[in-house]
């Protein structure tokens, strides 16, 4: 049974509107409402311009590029606008990202120290969680650099080791995410951490190309422990919405009890001859509340308890609202489909001087037709009209030819990149921009047809007569 839910709301719209637009001429042709004047003047102009076939699609290939163009652009900046938008979603709207951040070494007193020691504690996540209201989830992360290698084979893969809990997969909405086997669960860590991990789909194409990475085990470097997979997570779209760009496909997820015992607080580093170490307890807590009201306020009686508990000189935290990102984006997104507006009416404007260049020349060409009808007792309403109509049939199928290209091009490009270049270009069919460059060109065919149209009625008969 087909579920309503899995259906594109999008595509309804669009197929609604095709159907209206084949539908309703029809309806209106064999009515009353359409006249026997109109529908002659109608199937004169189709058959005027079928017998210059080629002029008359010259005329309006403007239309038809500023139409596809408009609806192929907009698309493509609707899908990486959304891309944007559901990352920021992924970080949650009622989230509260606090991170450690390692201060210089002139704001800290243990600057000649061989061990930094920096960062959110323990304390500061108790206390979170004690005194903070409408708080609905915590999450604790401990995050560090790593070699990840299979306990047998050779491969190497340079990643990052996440030790969290069993509420990452609902603070951070991957649920829908794994591909083979599970995420942590509350057993792995109560009442003895178990060795299992999650890994990312770039860490099991690498180590484990063309093998299902379940029940095998990976070390990280310089420990002896072995981790036993029970999970694969799917592809995720890269964050840039809580720091640097996280490549959260590079990621190993354990328990966290099993990272510290594993770990420990002190990680020791090598770089460029020199040694040094860090102690961290917590390099981010994640703060999810109960509705987006309450984040802001949230996230001040944070930096309040930060600032009375930590150093002021130290500044070892940061934080994070991926509320301020969300509303920042979707501001952006409204002045882009503004800027495509433009942009359609200045494709579409171009598109509407060929068609005026063309209404031109035909009425020249036409002199003498226009005062043999004149002649037979056509008023100036009528040559005006004809002459609208050819120019409205024009604009109307060029619209139609456009909207063609422009979802040939939305399905086309992305599928070609995907397969020849291995990149993914995202894309959304963005409904209004479809049915406003549709009705812009026709707008266009009346606008830019009224002029040559009124000049040809104005045309003194006897001159028309005598023109060769």
């Amino acid at each position: 049974m087909m579920s309503f839910e899995n259906i594109d709301l999008n595509l309804v719209y669009i197929a609604l509107g095709a159907m209206t637009l084949v539908l309703l001429p029809i309806f209106l042709w064999h009515t009353p409402l359409v006249g026997a004047k109109t529908r002659n003047s109608i199937s004169t102009a189709i058959r005027n311009l079928w017998l210059h076939k080629l002029r008359s699609f010259l005329s309006v290939l403007g239309i038809i590029i500023g139409t596809g163009a408009v609806i192929a652009l907009m698309a493509f900046g609707e899908g990486s606008m959304q891309d944007a938008l559901d990352d920021i979603k992924r970080q949650g709207a009622t989230n509260i990202i606090v991170m450690s951040v390692k201060p210089p070494e002139e704001a800290t007193s243990t600057r000649r120290s061989f061990v930094a020691k920096y960062g959110l504690t323990d304390q500061d996540y108790n206390r979170f969680q004690q005194t903070l209201p409408n708080l609905v989830a915590t999450l604790p992360m401990r995050v560090f650099a790593a070699e990840i290698r299979p306990v047998i084979e050779s491969r190497m893969f340079q990643g990052r080791v996440v030790g969290t809990t069993a509420h990452y997969s609902t603070v951070y909405q991957i649920q829908d995410r794994i591909e083979r086997g599970r995420f942590l669960e509350e057993q792995d860590e109560n009442p003895v951490p178990r060795n299992v991990t999650v890994i990312g789909s770039a860490i099991a194409s690498t180590l484990f190309p063309g093998e299902d990475p379940l029940g095998k085990s990976i070390k990280f470097s310089g420990k002896d422990r072995a981790f036993t997979i029970v999970g694969v997570l799917k592809d995720r779209t890269p964050s840039t919405s809580a720091g640097d760009i996280e490549d959260y496909n590079g990621d190993v997820y354990i328990p966290l009890a099993a990272c510290r015992s594993l770990l420990g607080e002190l990680v020791v580093f090598r770089s460029s001859g020199m040694r040094g170490a860090e102690q961290v307890q917590l390099n981010r807590i994640v703060l999810t509340v109960q509705v987006m009201d309450q984040v802001r306020p949230t996230s001040e009686m944070v930096r309040a308890q930060l600032e009375e508990y930590h150093d002021r000189n130290k500044r070892d935290w940061e934080i994070k609202v991926p509320l301020d990102k969300l509303e920042q984006a979707e501001r952006t997104r409204d002045r882009y489909r503004m800027q495509m507006a433009m942009i359609a009416g200045i494709s579409l404007l171009v598109g509407g001087i060929g068609i005026m260049n063309i209404m031109l020349a035909t009425v020249t060409e036409r002199t003498r037709e226009i005062g043999i009808r004149r002649a037979l007792g056509a008023k100036r309403g009528d040559i005006t009209f004809q002459f609208l109509v050819e120019a409205v049939v024009q604009t109307t199928v060029g619209g139609v030819m456009g909207v063609g290209l422009g979802f040939a091009v939305i399905y086309a490009v992305p599928w070609l990149v995907l397969r020849y270049f291995e990149e993914r270009i995202p894309a959304a069919v963005h409904v209004p921009s479809v049915f406003m460059a549709f009705f812009v060109a026709v707008v266009v065919g009346v606008l830019f047809g009224w002029y040559p149209s009124r000049r040809a009625a104005r045309l003194d008969p006897i001159e028309a007569l005598r023109h060769e």
